[in-house]
């Protein structure tokens, strides 16, 4: 019986207000998918998908949530499963350019995914110029955070365009667990739970020592200084604006290398640069710390294999007084370095009561903060999809409370692609914002570029 973890079951719980559905959009070249018609051959890329479906459990199963005393939300599989309800077309209108592709990622993102069916789609997008295709991916946060995400597409990608289509495996849904079940399943973790609890009494040592470890993390979250108020501090609402922004990962890199920085920091500096940007443009201050969420993976081991949710959250403040790029990005780097190498547990864990996720909102509304980042790695080399090469991706990073703004990368093969999605309310100049990151990128590509070698 597959119950969701606690870190998973957070994902569900601003779900009515704010749709936790991470997301990706993907630009294929298309020349193989096209019939002589030029009709996209949908029915061959829906074998190949159905084909590899067996890698991805959750693509198969329903999200299932008990009545009260039957214990927590768990997957069980879809007794009726049709791949064509996941995998659709939807062209592109005219002019079929990169302000057409967003907007029409932005009109599937919107749409709430139905709980009746697995919670994923596949989105193929024909219309683009030189016989491109676009590719809007989402799937419910519950299902995986960004690595297992990337984990979870990748078992539809092949790393040649001639890879061998597979055979579709035999599936047989495993039937519904009645009541009865369900509920001596919860009464069965009810008592390990408590064996647990009175395991902790009786030898205390572990769990003092898990205190103290998670310890750090709700002392610096009460510690922080409120963030200084900003036009971006507003309850997220229903709509977003969404802007790219394109480079390269070998020229981050060197930034990184250069600035005894990673890659990550890279990103952080970029977002401030953005948002010098954004307020210099609204006429608001600059010498501010913005504070800005991080995610911090928890995974150990193959991140291939990863699924579900397994992150921890950090706060880092970013120095927008600081005029200059690389100075800034030193400063970043000392930072998140230092917090890094605080513990950071699971969000799960530390929100799993209602008492707990109830103190936090008010810790958070005390001081909110609007901005969060992600960065993803994604596959080195170049990989295909129905015999398709893959020649960008972007990732689509939901958005929560206050957090009206969202900076997601995503690094493939030789790039480094940044989705910016923003509050449409709150940010309806969003394009401000991208040219500021685009400007801080380049600014320290060329200050490495001309200034000596540092190791």
């Amino acid at each position: 019986m597959e119950r969701l973890t606690a870190e998973d079951q957070l994902m569900l719980w601003p779900d009515d207000l704010w749709p936790q559905e991470i997301g990706a959009l993907a630009v294929l070249d298309g020349g193989c998918l096209f019939d002589p018609s030029g009709r996209l051959r949908i029915e061959a890329v829906r074998q190949r998908i159905d084909a590899r479906l067996h890698l991805v459990p959750r693509f198969r199963q329903l999200l299932h949530v008990p009545r009260r005393g039957l214990g927590r939300p768990l997957w069980v599989d879809a007794a009726a499963f049709d791949l064509s309800d996941h995998v659709q077309v939807l062209p592109i209108p005219g002019p079929g350019d990169e302000t057409q592709l967003l907007r029409v990622t932005e009109e599937l993102r919107c749409r709430r995914l139905d709980r009746s069916r697995p919670l994923w789609e596949m989105w193929f997008l024909p219309g683009l110029p030189d016989g491109r295709v676009g590719l809007f991916v989402k799937m419910h946060h519950a299902i995986a955070d960004g690595i297992a995400g990337v984990a979870a597409i990748g078992a539809f990608l092949d790393a040649v365009p001639d890879a061998p289509a597979g055979s579709r495996q035999p599936w047989t849904p495993a039937p519904f667990p009645p009541a009865r079940a369900l509920f001596a399943d919860n009464v069965q973790r009810h008592v390990d739970g408590l064996g647990r609890a009175l395991s902790t009494l009786a030898h205390p040592g572990p769990g003092l020592r898990q205190v103290r470890t998670a310890w750090p993390a709700v002392r610096d979250l009460l510690a922080e200084q409120p963030p200084p108020a900003t036009s971006l501090d507003r309850v997220v609402g229903p709509d977003r604006s969404l802007a790219v922004v394109r480079s390269h990962l070998d020229l981050v890199k060197e930034v990184a290398h250069r600035h005894d920085a990673k890659v990550n920091d890279v990103l952080l500096a970029a977002t401030a640069g953005g948002l010098r940007e954004l307020f210099r443009s609204r006429g608001e201050p600059l010498d501010i710390l913005m504070p800005v969420y991080v995610p911090v993976t928890l995974r150990q081991g193959s991140r291939a294999r990863a699924r579900g949710n397994m992150i921890g959250q950090m706060v880092v403040p970013l120095p927008l007084g600081v005029s200059d790029p690389g100075r800034r990005l030193e400063q970043i780097a000392a930072e998140t370095s230092t917090r890094k190498a605080e513990s950071h547990p699971s969000l799960g864990v530390l929100l799993r009561s209602r008492i707990a996720r109830r103190a936090l909102l008010k810790v958070l509304d005390r001081r909110p903060v609007s901005v969060t980042t992600a960065d993803v790695p994604g596959p080195p080399l170049p990989v295909y999809l129905a015999g398709a090469r893959l020649l960008e991706v972007f990732p689509v990073i939901p958005l929560i409370s206050r957090v009206s703004l969202g900076v997601g990368a995503l690094s493939y093969a030789d790039q480094f692609t940044i989705m910016a999605v923003a509050d449409a309310d709150a940010c309806p100049d969003l394009d401000t914002f991208a040219t500021g990151v685009h400007g801080a990128l380049r600014a320290l590509t060329e200050s490495t570029s001309a200034g000596p070698h540092r190791r």
